[in-house]
């Protein structure tokens, strides 16, 4: 199937952008490590709503992202279908939300995903992953392009940043192994982030 670009998404992308560094000036690290083109998935920590928005002013590439389906109600539905997001039932399984994304990723689009599946959690927690990003990369030779978002999203913040890692491959057919490795990665770049926020002080 022959996935459609989003004029709307290329529209409002560069105007995004350009309001969410304006106000909340992010730092952005290894932004160079996400493909210009190939099928990948984006993975991370969820730090909070605005999570999105910062992966989209990572690259100009356009992010297919998986989200709960309760945000998909009124002018807001409208929104995100047109911006291209997939919805996600979390409260039961949603083969529907699994082949949408599939369908992308062979069309040689991006995927960004949250694996923890939620923002409510103590601060500085990382929640088990669950296994959609290591599942649909395997199922589609898909590389994963993992990154970790550390701060506050405040007006002007001084310690706001994501940090990219380079792509990596599920080789493995264990995918608790893979998710693991997934997971620990992502941990390792939240370390580095805090440790260099340290190191500036």
């Amino acid at each position: 199937m022959k996935t459609k670009e989003s004029i709307f998404y290329i529209i409002i992308r560069p105007i995004i952008t350009f309001i969410f560094k304006l106000l909340y000036n992010p730092k952005i690290i290894g932004q160079e490590n996400i493909p210009k083109t190939g099928r990948i998935v984006i993975a991370g920590n969820h730090t909070h709503n605005f999570d999105c928005i910062l992966l989209m002013s990572s690259t100009k590439r356009e992010i297919h992202f998986l989200a709960k389906k309760e945000l998909f109600q009124g002018l807001k539905k409208i929104i995100f279908n047109n911006l291209g997001l997939i919805p996600v039932d979390r409260q039961n399984k949603s083969p529907k939300s699994l082949t949408s994304a599939i369908e992308y990723l062979n069309d040689e689009k991006v995927i960004g995903i949250f694996p923890e599946g939620t923002t409510i959690k103590k601060k500085g927690e990382l929640l088990p992953f669950k296994y959609g990003a290591v599942s649909m990369a395997k199922k589609t030779n898909s590389s994963i392009v993992p990154f970790a978002i550390t701060g506050k999203y405040k007006l002007r913040s001084k310690d706001l940043t994501i940090r990219y890692d380079k792509p990596i491959k599920i080789t493995d057919n264990n995918l608790e192994k893979e998710n693991n490795k997934l997971y620990n990665k992502v941990n390792s770049l939240i370390e580095e982030n805090i440790i260099e926020k340290v190191l500036e002080k």
